[in-house]
């Protein structure tokens, strides 16, 4: 039997997590990272429930309401079919979806970048009405993020990709505006997949609503990906030996390790965008900064940075 959603006669209110990549940025390494802690998070009180519970799930609602409203009891059947623990004891809940705005194939229709994306976040607030809805998402340089969302698509050419969008006009704080005009109440949090490395700890902690000083498994898991193995000993051994370096301390200290100990293979990411030289990725690359700025100040927004 599925698990009341009922406590002293109301519905209990939630913080009810949505990750939706973007595309190209995660791989589901952030959910996989939190399933490692479920235990421990499940014991704070929030919920990652495993995709197979709600991705199909969340899919179809946000499809079956685009000429719709959500019915009163939607709530309940829903938080019903994708907890994975008592409603009781469940204060936040994370949902990760790199498709929820759309498949990857048709992630530019239209000519934008996830053009159904307001509208599906929208919905989904209010199916969760009753709940507090906030949005993480991983951002990528352009110069990337186009060949690696080719690659991952049946397309062959990247103007199949592009749905007719000029690369040099995208940009990332257009979709957040156009988020936060439909959702104005919904908090966000992006950073860079660029900066992922550095920041994993952090991101991790976020999401799940720990403090910044609480121990998580996996912490490093992507740093050690991009430092060599004596490198990733004597940083592990210093952490050991300072049990109370603070968080800014260690992301200084992992700068300094990644100048000595990087892996140089690991860190240099390969921009191959059909038909663009190294000047056009350049300019693509400065104008993905410029928008990060741009991002930065939009109200409700937060940007995580090292």
């Amino acid at each position: 039997m599925a698990p009341s959603l009922r406590t002293t006669g109301a519905a209990k209110t939630m913080q009810v997590i949505l990750h939706c990549g973007v595309h190209c940025t995660d791989d589901d390494r952030l959910l996989k990272g939190l399933l490692r802690n479920a235990d421990m998070l499940r014991a704070e009180g929030t919920a990652v429930p495993g995709p197979s519970r709600y991705r199909t799930l969340l899919s179809e609602i946000v499809n079956a309401l685009d000429t719709g409203t959500p019915a009163p009891a939607a709530r309940d059947v829903v938080l019903d079919e994708i907890l994975d623990m008592p409603a009781e004891s469940t204060d936040r809940v994370v949902l990760c979806h790199p498709d929820l705005f759309s498949v990857r194939r048709i992630a530019l229709a239209g000519g934008r970048l996830y053009r159904k994306a307001e509208s599906r976040l929208a919905m989904l607030r209010d199916l969760f009405a009753e709940d507090q809805v906030e949005l993480v998402l991983g951002l990528r340089d352009m110069g990337s993020f186009l060949p690696a969302l080719l690659a991952a698509t049946p397309h062959e050419h990247l103007d199949e990709v592009l749905h007719g969008a000029d690369p040099t006009a995208l940009r990332w704080s257009d979709l957040i505006v156009r988020i936060r005009a439909a959702v104005p109440g919904m908090p966000i949090t992006v950073w860079c997949n660029e900066d992922t490395p550095l920041l994993w700890g952090q991101i991790l902690r976020e999401v799940a609503g720990l403090p910044p000083d609480r121990k998580i498994t996996g912490a490093f898991d992507l740093f050690g990906e991009i430092v060599r193995d004596e490198g990733m000993r004597r940083f592990r051994a210093f952490l050991k030996d300072n049990p109370g370096v603070s968080e800014d301390q260690k992301r200084r200290l992992m700068a300094a390790f990644l100048d000595k100990y990087a892996i140089e293979d690991a860190l240099e990411e390969e921009l191959d965008l059909p038909g663009w030289d190294a000047t056009g990725l350049e300019a693509l690359s400065a104008a993905y900064d410029a928008d990060l700025d741009r991002i930065a100040e939009i109200p409700g927004v937060r940007v995580l940075v090292p």
